[in-house]
C-alpha cells in the first residue's frame, strides 16, 4: 500500500480542525407583494394584482399549490398617478373548500349564498370567525374589505377554513410592509 502524500490530505485535516471556511449561508428570501398586471375576461379593463404566497401549516392535499392572498385594483390615473381603486381580494387555497349555504336576509325564492367560514387571527388578537364567499372554483373565497384592513396592518396572519371533507386547511402569512397595496389599491 502506497502512503498519501502528505498535500492530499492536508485539505481533509483543515476540513476536520474547523479551519476551513463554511460556505455563506444565504439570508432567508424576503416575502413581498409580487405585482403583476391581468386583463378582466371581457378586455374592457386592465388591473393590478398584487400576491402573496403563504404556507400550509396543516396536511393538505398534495396536488394544491401554496395558499396566496390576491388584491385586485384599478390603477390610478394622472400625472403624478392618483392612487388606485380597490376591486377585490381573494384567498387562494388551491384545493377545493367546504361551501355552506347561508340563508339571504330577505329571501326572494329558493336562493341561498354559498360560503367558506374561515377564522383567522392577525398578530396575536383573539381568532375571528366569519363567512367568506365562495369562490365560483371552490377553491378560493372572497375577502371582504373590513377583513382584508385587519390582515394587511398585522405582521402574521393564520387563516383556517376546511376543506371538501371537513378537514381543517390552516395556512400562514408572513405579512411584508403593505404600503405598495395601499397605494395601488386605496384600501383605507
Amino acid at each position: 500500500m502506497k502512503p498519501a502524500p502528505l498535500l492530499l490530505l492536508a485539505p481533509l485535516a483543515w476540513t476536520a480542525f474547523g479551519f476551513a471556511e463554511p460556505a455563506p449561508q444565504q439570508p432567508p428570501a424576503a416575502q413581498v407583494w409580487q405585482q403583476s398586471q391581468k386583463t378582466d375576461t371581457a378586455r374592457t379593463y386592465t388591473y393590478t394584482r398584487f400576491t402573496l404566497a403563504g404556507k400550509f401549516t396543516s396536511p393538505h392535499d398534495p396536488a394544491a399549490s401554496r395558499p396566496a392572498l390576491a388584491v385586485d385594483c384599478i390603477p390610478g390615473q394622472g400625472s403624478p398617478p392618483a392612487r388606485g381603486r380597490f376591486l377585490a381580494a381573494n384567498l387562494l387555497v388551491g384545493g377545493t373548500l367546504k361551501i355552506v349555504y347561508v340563508e339571504p336576509e330577505e329571501i326572494r325564492g329558493t336562493s341561498y349564498f354559498p360560503k367558506v367560514v374561515v377564522r383567522y387571527r392577525a398578530d396575536s388578537a383573539k381568532d375571528a370567525e366569519e363567512k367568506w364567499s365562495a369562490g365560483t372554483d371552490k377553491t378560493s373565497a372572497s375577502i371582504p374589505k373590513d377583513s382584508l384592513k385587519k390582515i394587511l396592518r398585522a405582521h402574521t396572519v393564520a387563516i383556517t377554513a376546511e376543506d371538501d371533507h371537513g378537514s381543517p386547511v390552516a395556512m400562514q402569512f408572513e405579512m411584508p410592509d403593505a404600503a405598495p397595496v395601499d397605494q395601488g389599491c386605496n384600501v383605507d
